[in-house]
């Protein structure tokens, strides 16, 4: 697996303005109390920024491709399937955008590791693996690491496919989490072993407990999957911090120390130093803030749902059938905030109003199109503002969070797009260049989802 791989289309909305800043970042500043420094994957502090740019055009057009693959990845998992859909012809990128130093064991073992809202799970790569990148975790150097065993409590509470790989010969015989097929068959062994799909990669780990270290705060015991295989290009190559809600998330497996709780600040693309903050549990959150509440949906409880009632366009409310934002558990219907999508996806009767809307506020200025994107323009024109109308808030959008723009600052795009036409879900997502330089605030105890303003540095 080549890190270059990994969303390579952003580089150049970050690589250009680097050069023309003569950018000399200090990539070492630790972290500090129980706060991240938030990178972007190809931030100049970060190793994963391939050597050679894409064009401005190519890498909008690589974007929205990734978008929309993910999106498609989060509308199965809203479903329970394990099937991702693959694109012919090209390699598929799902890794989320963002990524946290964390160390790993005794004594610590440095790394980069993705930061997704819409997993629960952590896993490091592990020495050994196959289809690794070559930064992975030794737990041989590591006196505080123990594998857990078919039985151990941890096991039982893996949601993904907990499998013995010798039973009958057969290379993949899948049985329960709870590993009832080994004392009918002592061929297999007692290490609690699974796999998982993650993107268009398949994943096979163990379970394993180590000692986490996020910040200053050390977590004893941690309950990780150490990755020994994986296929495809989808798997962040020094591993994952799922935020999201599960028995093996990190806010589950925290509770006591961070209280469920957790606030990011994105980055901007165009941020000098393209670093932002991950701040774990209550102390230090903004205390001026607006909420919404989270709703949840049983079927994928990991994934941050909330209602998105209506849509601005300057000040105009514009007429959005109610059905296009409802929340329906049992489809998977209505609107998740997710940290990995770069683009704002609506379903398509929601978008077709809203871009028909900002059109008609641009008056006679010539409508062009770039890939997905299907309102751009060539000549200045003046912009009308977006809001999201929420449950409990409004979040009115800085230009920068709604528009595109070219290097050479002669095309401007609307960033936001229509929901693939076979996701039949009916699900939106509120993507990360929406979220930027934004203090986003997830109350999970009180089942809140907060939004401020606030400057990512």
């Amino acid at each position: 697996m080549k890190p270059s791989h990994l969303h390579s289309s952003i580089l150049p909305l970050l690589f250009f303005l680097t050069l023309a800043h003569g950018l000399s970042p200090k990539c070492n500043t630790p972290d500090k109390g129980s706060t991240l420094q938030v990178l972007h994957v190809f931030s100049p502090c970060s190793p994963f920024r391939p050597p050679t740019p894409l064009s401005w055009e190519e890498s909008v057009l690589q974007m929205q491709s990734d978008d929309k693959t993910r999106l498609l990845y989060l509308s199965t998992l809203v479903a329970g399937k394990s099937v991702v859909p693959i694109a012919s012809g090209r390699q598929i990128i799902q890794s989320p955008t963002y990524i946290v130093r964390a160390t790993v064991g005794t004594p610590p073992q440095t790394m980069l590791m993705a930061v997704d809202t819409s997993n629960d799970a952590a896993w490091v790569p592990c020495t050994g693996c196959v289809g690794c990148s070559s930064a992975v975790f030794n737990p041989a150097k590591s006196t505080s690491f123990k594998s857990l065993g078919c039985q151990d409590a941890q096991c039982k509470q893996v949601t993904d496919i907990v499998y013995c790989p010798h039973i009958l010969n057969l290379p993949h015989t899948v049985i329960a989490a709870s590993c009832i097929f080994q004392v009918q068959n002592p061929t297999c062994g007692t290490t609690c072993s699974f796999n998982m799909t993650y993107g268009s990669s398949t994943i096979a780990a163990s379970l394993a407990q180590d000692t986490l270290k996020l910040a200053t705060d050390p977590v004893p015991s941690y309950t990780f999957g150490c990755v020994q295989k994986t296929t495809g290009n989808s798997m962040p190559p020094q591993g994952l911090l799922g935020l999201g809600r599960g028995p093996l998330s990190l806010l589950s497996q925290t509770q006591s120390l961070y209280q469920s709780t957790f606030s990011y600040c994105l980055p901007s693309f165009k941020s000098l130093n393209f670093s932002g903050s991950l701040k774990l549990g209550t102390k230090g959150q903004p205390l001026r803030i607006k909420y919404t509440p989270l709703l949840k949906n049983p079927r994928r409880s990991s994934l941050y749902y909330v209602n998105l009632l209506a849509i601005k366009v300057g000040r105009r409310i514009v007429n959005i059938p109610a059905s296009a934002f409802a929340f329906n558990p049992a489809t998977g219907a209505g609107t998740i905030i997710d940290s990995g999508t770069v683009f704002t996806r609506l379903v398509q009767p929601a978008y077709i109003v809203v871009r028909d809307e900002f059109r008609r506020r641009m008056g006679r200025a010539m409508v062009s199109s770039l890939g997905g994107f299907d309102t751009c323009y060539t000549v200045p024109v003046t912009i009308p503002t977006i809001t999201f109308m929420f449950a409990g808030m409004n979040v009115t959008l800085p230009q920068d969070n709604f528009l595109i723009h070219s290097t050479a600052g002669s095309t401007t795009c609307l960033a936001m797009a229509a929901a693939p036409d076979n996701v039949n879900s009916g699900l939106n997502v509120i993507a990360n260049l929406q979220q930027q330089n934004h203090r986003v605030l997830f109350d999970v105890p009180n089942s809140r989802l907060g939004v401020a303003r606030e400057l990512c540095t």
